[in-house]
């Protein structure tokens, strides 16, 4: 598939996906006039570098990890505590969240009903 269709597939702009590349986080093959084609795969790579993105974790993190995420072969202890350690700071985040939440539902809720004709 082509940059502009993998950009629409996952919602990636074709800088992105370039940048991806830049960071050793996804590859494509080349035409001989130097077009970018990416196997069916990428799809599901792009996304989730997209939710490591989402998650908090830089470019540099996202390549370090992405390898023992797609290949068990890549696993080693020192990777494994480094997972181990952005799930406990996502999962952090997502308590802290909860908890915006939860306060949010209280201030909705104290107010209950609101006019909306003014």
């Amino acid at each position: 598939m082509r940059i502009g269709e993998l950009a629409r597939a996952t919602g990636a702009s074709p800088r992105s996906l370039r940048y991806y590349e830049e960071q050793h986080l996804l590859s494509s093959n080349r035409s001989t006039s130097g077009q970018r084609f990416y196997s069916h795969a990428a799809q599901e790579r792009v996304l989730l570098i997209q939710r490591l993105y989402q998650a908090g974790l830089c470019s540099s993190t996202i390549a370090e990890l992405l390898p023992c995420i797609t290949d068990p072969a890549a696993r080693t202890p020192l990777l494994r505590d480094r997972l181990i350690s952005e799930r406990a700071r996502i999962s952090a985040q997502v308590d802290s969240l909860r908890e915006t939440l939860a306060s949010l539902d209280a201030v909705v809720s104290a107010l209950g009903t609101v006019d909306s004709s003014n």
